[in-house]
């Protein structure tokens, strides 16, 4: 199958970019499930934008830059927060209903680490509205092909040419994809290939992220040969719904930053013991204040309780988690909801430029998936809708140009089994998974030291030889791949976190609880093709 441009994953980044290049040639969009089913459609808070005269670029460049404590690039912060507001007004002309007051302005949020309320949301579902309109958009033109229950088994690159075939530098070519239903692998051969796969929540036990988020964009991306930059900073998100049967159900920020406070099980608010600004300090501090008292304390979860404030309120505000909670039992206008953190959302990735290009020619990244600078060592709430708007935007323009200087197609092999028979041991995998959630929680969650991340390196590297082994010898499906990705991603994260010998953003470190100065730089993994 022959494509202009190649697009793995069907979130905001991925759509956007899709829209973008469709009316300067064919688009082929992948995606692994269906296609409205991207963690984009998860978000709840919003999009950071300076929309109120009385906000300025300034400030919302300073609360990105605090957040990242030292490792925003400033030059990135800058374009993307300058280019917000152009940002939120392009997808409303696509459709999308943002909320608005009563006066007919746009309705503002405040969440943790803003100084102004300037995050413009749907409700309390956000991403839902916003994929909404992005895939009827999507669906809409005839230039767009979506292939859903579609999974990238590997980029095409030199290596699978004939020697006589590969250009002079490392180039993709498309992307190997397992169709989900049939099991059989096809060929998409691509000029330009765009990744925008999202995160790796999955990698962990405990995550607000869809059973999607396997790192398969990150791992695709290292075995190409690209760079992989600051894996360690992984954001866990403060306040998950703690309930058996409420699976990876997120309790927006922005209900912290409408009133709602964090207390322990006594009533007794506690996150002014560990930074000022109370329940709305930066979630790393958040996070890691949460986990103290539940390590202290031995409870399961605390509360957080916006009960004081109306029901109308609570009820028009936050309509889907009202509803949510309702169904578990829990009226939010009139008790507290238990929560506790969960793997949330990953700030490293695929290292890039400003125009999205990665460090393999002809492939591009953005969105989760991507490591552009903006978050640096702890990502600022609601920075991440945005950052993956403003750069599907900037490697479609590039995209564009690219397809102007494409060479000629060589000639792509199918895929080659290479003698591989039907598994008969899938205990295999199931055992293999839980054990690589498991203690990736326990050793490399939100606090780690030395002793947690060395017992880590040693299961995963046993881990890694056995699903490598397994890999090559029995046919491919879904839950092979996505192990076969989350082992290596627990991988780069874990060696990552192993190299800062400091406490920096989202990695906190017992045995090394300060920053260094000597550490104010890019973790970077160079990818082995």
């Amino acid at each position: 199958m022959k494509t202009d441009f190649l697009v793995l994953g069907s979130g905001l980044a991925g759509l956007r970019f899709a829209l973008k290049v469709s009316d300067h040639g064919s688009v082929t969009v992948v995606t692994k499930g269906k296609i409205q089913e991207a963690t984009t459609a998860r978000a709840q808070g919003g999009i950071a934008a300076v929309l109120d005269p009385k906000d300025s670029f300034e400030g919302h460049i300073q609360d990105t830059l605090n957040a990242g404590e030292g490792l925003c690039h400033e030059e990135v912060v800058r374009q993307v927060i300058r280019d917000a507001p152009a940002q939120i007004k392009d997808l409303m002309q696509l459709g999308v209903q943002f909320s608005k007051d009563a006066a007919g302005h746009l309705a503002l949020a405040k969440e943790g680490g803003h100084g102004m309320a300037r995050v413009a949301h749907a409700q309390d579902a956000t991403g839902a509205e916003i994929e909404r309109a992005l895939v009827q958009s999507c669906r809409q033109h005839p230039n767009i092909k979506i292939f859903e229950d579609h999974m990238a088994v590997d980029l095409i690159t030199n290596r699978h040419l004939e020697s006589k075939q590969r250009s002079p530098k490392p180039r993709c070519y498309g992307a190997y994809v397992l169709d989900i239903k049939t099991q059989e692998i096809k060929t998409f051969q691509a000029k330009i290939t765009l990744l925008a796969t999202g995160g790796a929540g999955k990698v962990y036990l405990y995550t607000s992220n869809p059973d999607s988020a396997s790192g398969d964009g990150m791992a695709l991306a290292y075995r190409a040969g690209c760079t992989l930059t600051n894996m360690e900073f992984v954001q866990f998100h403060p306040t998950c719904l703690y309930h058996p049967e409420a699976k990876n159900f997120l309790i927006s920020e922005a209900l912290r930053g409408e009133g709602g406070i964090l207390k322990l099980l006594t009533g007794e608010p506690f996150i002014k013991r560990y930074d000022p600004r109370g329940d709305l300090a930066t979630r790393d501090i958040v996070a890691r204040a949460i986990d103290s008292e539940l390590k202290k304390s031995g409870n399961p979860y605390v509360w957080l309780d916006i009960s004081h404030k109306p029901s109308h309120f609570i009820k028009e505000r936050f309509p889907n988690i009202y509803q949510t909670c309702l169904k578990y039992g829990i009226d939010i206008t009139t008790s507290p909801i238990p929560v506790v953190p969960a793997a949330h959302y990953f700030c490293g990735g695929v290292a890039t430029n400003q125009q999205g290009r990665t460090t393999l020619e002809n492939l591009s990244a953005c969105g989760e998936v991507a490591h552009t600078g903006l978050h640096g060592a702890n990502r600022l709430a609601s920075n991440s809708l945005l950052e993956a708007a403003a750069y599907a935007c900037y490697a479609a323009q590039d995209a564009i140009q690219k397809l102007k200087e494409s060479h000629e197609s060589p000639n792509i092999p199918d895929w080659d089994p290479k003698g591989a028979t039907d598994s008969n041991e899938e205990v295999v995998l199931s055992q293999n998974w839980e054990e690589i959630r498991t203690f990736m929680w326990n050793y490399v969650g939100i606090v780690r030291s030395n002793k947690r991340l060395e017992r880590a390196q040693n299961r995963i590297k046993l881990l890694l030889d056995e699903i490598h082994e397994y890999y090559w010898n029995f046919k491919i499906n879904k839950n092979l791949l996505e192990l076969r990705n989350l082992s290596l991603v627990a991988h780069l994260i874990i060696q990552s976190a192993l190299w800062r010998k400091e406490s920096r953003g989202l990695h906190y470190n017992i045995d090394t609880p300060h920053s260094d100065p000597a550490y104010q730089k890019d973790t970077l993994a160079i990818g082995r093709p």
